[in-house]
């Protein structure tokens, strides 16, 4: 049985090539040396390769916490095996929802964490795009002892190479992407295209995902709408730049106005984050 082994980091920038497959499977055929040996032959005839186009099309999720580990500071939750369509993971804490009524405190800081994930997955130094397509208060955990946001569920990440993009240069890949509010009956609602997700450089999809499903006011999960920054402190909800700013980002009133209202929000949930300590 052929075993998939976790790249690291120092050298995914250096080892992936890019190829017509696609970025996932890109990933992970480059990190193994006999599937790289097997591009001199036939790769169809080869059985780890059936598995490999198996394991995609039913359950990316081993690929994605191997590909981005968690010890490399991903924020994944650790993969332990697989078999069929269950993954095992490392027990990571009590999910996000248990915290909808913490102190005041607490959820600014989670609030922040989960805004640094959107950003950490949007842009990093490896030049791959990591969205979020399935966002929910069940798919995220904090840890007991250092209070660490963890994506728990990684079966829905899309994964874009952003140098295959720049490449190829499909049509309007370098017009920036904003996401439409879903105003929609259902919790956890999200509207995307894959195909623009995979076309463009530069994609506001993971602020949106956050906000709109975690954060917003509207946001409503289990029959419980107001987000995870409900109730704020008079002296803040007075002020109104937090509302303001999640307003923003979640369904944005000026063009391309998601994007800088997820900056704002991520150094103004920072401030508050500090000041509350």
């Amino acid at each position: 049985m052929w075993r998939l082994v976790p790249p690291k980091l120092g050298r995914l920038s250096r080892s992936l090539k890019l190829a017509a497959l696609g970025s996932l499977l890109v990933l992970m055929v480059m990190h193994s040396p006999s599937l790289l040996a097997s591009w001199q032959r036939n790769e169809l005839a080869d059985r780890r390769f059936l598995q490999l186009l198996l394991t995609l099309a039913f359950n990316p999720e081993p690929l994605v916490l191997q590909s981005f580990p968690s010890d490399e500071g991903w924020p994944f939750a650790k993969y332990l095996g697989a078999c069929g369509r269950m993954v095992a993971v490392n027990y990571v804490g009590e999910e996000l929802w248990s915290f909808f009524n913490a102190p005041w405190e607490k959820r600014v800081d989670l609030a922040w964490q989960l805004m640094e994930i959107a950003e950490q997955l949007t842009n990093n130094d490896f030049e791959f795009a990591l969205y979020l397509l399935d966002v929910s208060f069940d798919n995220f955990a904090v840890g007991p002892r250092d209070g660490k946001v963890i994506i728990v569920d990684a079966e829905n990440v899309l994964v874009a190479d952003k140098r295959l993009i720049r490449q190829n240069k499909p049509e309007n890949w370098d017009v920036w992407y904003e996401s439409k509010f879903d105003d929609c009956d259902k919790e956890a609602c999200l509207s995307f295209s894959k195909e623009i997700l995979c076309a463009r450089v530069t994609v506001d999809h993971n602020y949106y995902a956050v906000c709109q499903n975690l954060l917003y006011r509207h946001a409503t999960w289990r029959g419980t709408s107001g987000g995870l920054l409900h109730d704020p402190p008079s002296e803040i909800a007075k002020d109104g730049r937090l509302e303001a700013l999640l307003d923003e980002c979640a369904n944005p009133k000026k063009r391309y106005g998601r994007f800088q209202a997820a900056k704002e929000l991520r150094e103004y949930l920072a401030q508050l984050s500090n000041n509350v300590r």
